[in-house]
């Protein structure tokens, strides 16, 4: 990559920018060329309400930091309208980072149908909505640039957030099509898993933590996914603190049964079905699935010498 990453001439739309990371990027891109357009439809950690004054005040540290920023207060979940934003004032848009997002935590004993929408609604469909609204300028042009926020309640699970992890775990499925989709249009799609310090995490670590997984510690990464020089595409990053790792699908040994078998001859290879002791085998698609069953079968087909 460029020793200096510019983005002269780039318009960046960052959902949820009016606070902690949201912010942080909107900054960073402006002190970097970028013009921004600054979304937050400013309601609380939980979707309640909203107000303009926080996406005001970081239009107005962009402006401050040279740069120029227009500003939306839409949801997400109308995507068309924030992108219409860009293009009304820009008249293009090449980097979306869709950043937003609110919590309903709750055990599933306890998750109503408005519990698990809203969730759903704000981070899964606001991805898709924002996205979908940016793709025809991305494609006519021949060059888009997407970072969507996933989580580890989706890549790993946690209590009380179902609705959160199926969101985000969805976020990462939909940007491995769209890796796949955009790819010969040179419109490249990541996922970032962050760990950062925010008004949605301040109840869960200590002051020691809060400071250490600042914002700006995740802020550089997302820089270098969004460059012009970046190739990187489909790929899964958890980011926190400063440590920056990629993660990817790992296959075990597994069991192929040949003919007829039974749930009590399955039970019998179990043990292979979990195995991954000295495997190397990464599968990137369903297509690394069917050649291996094809493989088996073809294995099994061959007489005995």
């Amino acid at each position: 990559m460029s020793e200096n990453l510019r983005f002269d001439g780039r318009v960046v739309v960052i959902t949820g920018a009016g606070s902690g990371l949201g912010r942080a990027y909107a900054l960073e891109f402006a002190k970097r060329g970028a013009k921004i357009v600054v979304n937050d439809l400013g309601g609380s950690v939980k979707g309640e309400g909203k107000s303009t004054r926080a996406a005001d005040e970081v239009a107005e540290m962009v402006r401050n930091a040279g740069s120029v920023a227009a500003v939306n207060y839409d949801s997400v979940e109308n995507g068309d309208k924030i992108i219409k934003t860009a293009i009304d004032a820009f008249g293009r848009v090449d980097i979306i980072i869709n950043n937003a997002g609110i919590l309903r935590d709750v055990s599933m004993l306890k998750m109503t149908s408005s519990d698990w929408d809203t969730i759903i609604n704000v981070h899964l469909k606001g991805t898709f909505s924002v996205t979908k609204a940016a793709w025809k300028y991305f494609k006519d042009q021949g060059y888009g640039r997407i970072v969507n926020t996933s989580s580890g309640s989706g890549i790993y699970g946690n209590f009380g957030q179902a609705n959160y992890g199926a969101a985000k775990m969805g976020i990462h499925g939909f940007t491995q099509v769209l890796a796949k989709e955009g790819e010969k249009y040179n419109i490249k799609a990541n996922s970032i898993c962050p760990v950062a310090a925010s008004r949605m995490t301040q109840d869960l670590f200590t002051p020691e933590l809060m400071e250490l997984l600042v914002p700006e510690k995740i802020v550089p990464f997302v820089v270098c996914l969004c460059h012009e020089s970046c190739k990187e595409n489909g790929g899964l990053f958890e980011v926190a603190g400063g440590w920056f790792t990629r993660l990817r699908w790992q296959r075990a040994q597994g069991a192929f049964l040949k003919g007829k078998f039974t749930a009590e001859d399955v039970k019998k290879e179990w043990t292979k079905v979990n195995c991954f002791n000295g495997l190397n085998d990464y599968p990137t698609g369903t297509q690394d699935t069917i050649g291996k069953i094809i493989s088996f079968s073809s294995e099994n087909a061959k007489p005995k010498l």
